[in-house]
């Protein structure tokens, strides 16, 4: 057991909650799912939230001249209790929810909110962190970081202001844990709420094995009324969409799929995006930003608006010509089979899957049995392996709070604890959409030794019971991304929770994970690990020749439908009109109208059921990030080419010291610069998605 977990003991709660314990009995610390009830969390919250009220006021209320560690080190002390019973909270509000624990939800958001703003916005506290003086005191160079940090974070969060704004920010921050907290309700009800049965032969037609057996399986998990179903899980209705012969069938599922959030009644987001663009565009002023979108970019790598726009018109302008062609190629294919119709958006998925067997000879259900999950979670592992001397030992028995769930315990070569990997693959009705990684304890070293546990949350579609579920290569590109998130939480080595892990810049955060999908498209990685899931033979030669020539198949298409949510995103968040009352639809028509956005396609996320800036601020004015990251990851692997080794140890270690290991200890141009020796230029990104002249 940990210091850190040891000290995160509640008082005054019933004896039966198990957040009274000090210490958890179980493998690695884990919290005890089966113990905890939702009865149990709001009494936990209370209490974690006094503790934590207590410790900020004996801070305040110390006689000692502020120092670094009776004021900086002694907020990093605080709230682990808080933390503890936060993180497994909304850990399961999003991978594994229920009526209770949304309504548990509803009413803490915005109280966990006020606390936040109390804390930030307490204008003794913010006198003794300003007081603090590094010249006066031997700190080290990290905590010179986190000094630094929490004087950004304090500033950005208000602490300069007057007590009118003070007041108005911390309402906006209350209201906007509501809206949040709502929007990513309606969105999952809407998700879970939605299936499009398939009864008999002519409803399935076009559908391939793997995908009518997924089906199946989807409709057995949702009450076996009938005997296959699509729901809006991304592993079900994408391959529907690319299979499915039923050109009817294809339209209703996509048109559910566009409209998640905005099919009216109670769980519409449209009004709720309204308000929470205005909220965050008055709360960009009151901190003298003159948008939204200036005040999120001002503590990133990109700076500014201005730079993260010109790199997404970069990428625009080529992608945009790119899909102009694969369009007429898609509109040739549906005349040559005597189609009357214009190409849909509905339409895309279907025909670029014929052209690309057409073109490149590839099916993508001749590969999908090459790559069953099993195997792709040991490539992942066996590329953690090789690159940083990573081990993983699955363990048998342990808490789960889904009987999905499996644990990895993750050590160094020599034997050494890094951490507990868990992995929750499967989709269901309680999960939100979508893939992501999470913590329920990140690592440090200033609460003892805590090592971290990790949680990668996907979505994949289960196939029937004693059958491998078997993923496309963006099912496994996708595992890749999120256990390259899960190795920066994993390999955090700081002393200073505030630095831990994935805490970097929004801009950066991507860099980890993007990278770490370059290895799942290595030969040599795929020969090793792309074999058959019922007789284990290897992927023949020739369809792996075929699979990697392929990748830039179809980038056009995809680059303008990732592009198109950024730019609304950022355009949203520029906009001073969208105070005066959003008309969301109508602003995303004139925005897209504006980039001549092509009709034939859809953005990859509409507004009302944008979740990633939406159901919170992390990556709103951001979803830029994924393609900053990626102008990043496309130069970094390069430096592994550049070494004549995709394993290269030396280059490995580097990666691990200024990336995955480093949190954030410095800012993000200088972790890159030590790793790569330089900043990156965008032409290795253009290479890699095909885009280059």
């Amino acid at each position: 057991m940990s210091a850190g977990q040891t000290a995160a003991g509640l008082q005054g709660l019933e004896p039966g909650n198990p957040f009274s314990e000090a210490d958890w009995d179980t493998p690695h610390g884990l919290p005890p799912f089966e113990r905890i009830r939702p009865e149990h969390y709001l009494p936990a919250f209370e209490a974690s939230l006094a503790a934590h009220e207590a410790e900020i006021g004996r801070i305040v209320g110390d006689a000692a001249p502020p120092s670094f560690a009776n004021t900086v080190g002694a907020m990093e002390r605080a709230g682990l209790a808080l933390d503890r019973v936060a993180s497994v909270f909304f850990n399961l509000t999003g991978s594994h929810t229920n009526k209770d624990l949304q309504a548990i939800e509803r009413t803490i958001a915005p109280r966990l909110a006020r606390h936040g703003s109390a804390i930030y916005l307490n204008p003794d506290l913010w006198a003794r962190i300003s007081a603090v003086d590094p010249a006066a005191e031997p700190l080290s160079e990290e905590e010179h970081r986190v000094l630094d940090r929490y004087r950004t974070r304090f500033r950005r969060a208000g602490a300069d202001l007057g007590p009118e704004s003070k007041a108005r920010v911390a309402e906006i921050a209350a209201r906007m844990a509501e809206l949040g907290t709502q929007f990513s309700q309606n969105l999952l009800a809407d998700e879970s709420g939605f299936e499009l049965p398939l009864s008999g032969e002519e409803d399935l037609a076009g559908l391939p094995p793997f995908l009518r057996a997924a089906a199946a399986s989807a409709a057995t998990e949702r009450g076996g009324r009938h005997s296959h179903v699509i729901t809006l899980s991304r592993s079900l209705i994408e391959p529907f969409l690319v299979f499915s012969t039923r050109r009817d069938l294809r339209e209703r599922a996509y048109e559910a799929w566009t409209r998640r959030g905005e099919m009216g009644g109670t769980t519409d987001n449209r009004a709720i995006i309204a308000e929470i663009v205005a909220l965050r565009a008055e709360r960009a002023r009151l901190l003298g930003y003159e948008s939204f979108a200036h005040f999120k970019l001002d503590d990133t790598m990109a700076g500014s608006p201005d730079a993260a726009m010109e790199l997404l018109r970069d990428v625009w302008t080529p992608a945009r010509q790119r899909a102009g062609a694969e369009r007429e190629r898609l509109q040739a294919l549906i005349q040559a089979e005597g189609g009357n119709f214009a190409l849909q958006a509905h339409d895309w998925r279907h025909y670029a899957e014929k052209l690309r067997r057409a073109e490149h000879d590839l099916d993508e259900s001749e590969v999908k049995p090459y790559l069953p999950l099993e195997g792709m979670i040991a490539a992942a592992f066996d590329t953690a392996g090789r690159l940083f001397g990573l081990r993983f030992e699955e363990l048998p028995e342990f808490p789960r709070y889904h009987p999905d769930v499996r644990a990895w315990r993750v050590s160094n070569a020599d034997g050494s604890e890094v951490g507990l990997f868990l992995g929750d693959y499967f989709a269901r009705p309680s999960k939100r959409s979508g893939a992501w990684m999470s913590a329920f304890r990140s690592q440090e070293r200033l609460n003892g030794t805590v090592t971290p546990i990790i949680v990668n949350v996907m979505n994949f579609a289960r196939a029937p019971a004693g059958e491998a579920t078997l993923l496309s290569f963006d099912d496994a590109r996708t595992l890749f991304h999120e256990f390259g998130h899960a190795l920066h939480g994993l390999l955090s080595d700081v002393t200073y929770p505030l630095l831990s892990g994935t805490a970097v810049s929004g801009d950066f955060v991507e860099l980890p994970s993007q990278l770490y999908e370059h290895w799942l498209e290595q030969p040599e990685v795929l020969r090793a690990h792309a074999r058959h899931h019922l007789t284990g033979e290897p992927m023949p030669e020739a369809l792996l020749e075929r699979l990697l020539a392929a990748r830039t198949f179809n980038q056009g298409f995809a680059t303008v439908e990732y592009a198109a949510s950024a730019i609304i995103d950022m355009t949203l968040h520029l906009s001073a009109a969208a105070e005066d009352g959003l008309d969301v639809p109508a602003f995303e028509a004139d925005a897209l109208r504006r980039i001549a956005m092509p009709a034939e396609i859809g953005m990859r996320h509409r507004s009302p059921h944008f979740a990633h800036i939406f159901s919170g601020d992390g990556y709103a004015a951001g979803y830029y990030s994924y393609l900053w990251s990626e102008v990043l990851d496309a130069d970094a692997f390069d430096a592994f080419r550049e070494a004549g080794d995709i394993f290269h140890p030396e280059t490995a270690a580097r990666l691990r010291r200024y990336v995955y290991g480093a949190g954030n200890l410095r800012d993000a141009r200088a972790a890159y610069t030590g790793f790569r020796g330089r900043l990156p230029s965008i032409d290795p990104l253009l290479r890699k998605r095909g885009l280059a002249a």
